[in-house]
């Protein structure tokens, strides 16, 4: 029992001071960062909606992994199993998950109109731990990033240190 409060307790810790989660769903074929917040016992995300996360592999009453990362080093605290559940637009559970998701949010298009949106457009998730810890591992569990239509920066022209220095001497 003790082991449990304390497995209860690392979760929760770790999962309200992340900012990101890894998450892979049932039938996913590789965990995704998440944003996410820590709300009544559970993390709840929104998703699947225009300028909003992904959220596949995850559906209502299915299964979910969670890994939390350390905040400050980036390296994996706690690996637990979970059960997702889709709360139902308009519901208090949906009003009070959302009201937390919205402090939470960056970069919102529609700023007030956003929880309106998501209501008709997005899907608000309950990822709820179930089930003991997983154990560490003790391999590289390093893999292949998801595609992506994001890039990565181009390196820098040979002449630019040079018109910087020149900047900074005037």
């Amino acid at each position: 029992m003790t082991s449990e409060l304390l497995d209860r307790a690392l979760i929760e810790e770790a999962s309200k001071k992340s900012g990101l989660i890894w998450v892979r769903g049932a039938g996913a074929p590789a965990a995704r960062a998440l944003w996410h917040v820590w709300h009544e016992g559970a993390v709840c995300l929104v998703g699947d909606g225009p300028g909003e996360q992904p959220l596949e592999g995850l559906s209502d009453g299915g299964t979910a992994e969670v890994t939390v990362r350390s905040k400050d080093k980036g390296g994996r605290l706690v690996t637990y199993p979970a059960t997702v559940s889709e709360l139902a637009s308009g519901t208090q559970e949906w009003e009070a998950a959302v009201a937390e998701l919205k402090g939470k949010r960056l970069n919102a298009p529609d700023g007030e109109e956003m929880p309106a949106r998501w209501g008709r457009e997005c899907r608000v998730l309950r990822l709820v731990p179930a089930g003991p810890l997983a154990p560490l591992p003790d391999e590289n569990l390093a893999s292949r990033p998801v595609p992506s239509a994001a890039t990565t920066r181009r390196p820098i022209p040979a002449g630019l240190p040079k018109l910087l220095a020149r900047r900074r001497k005037k």
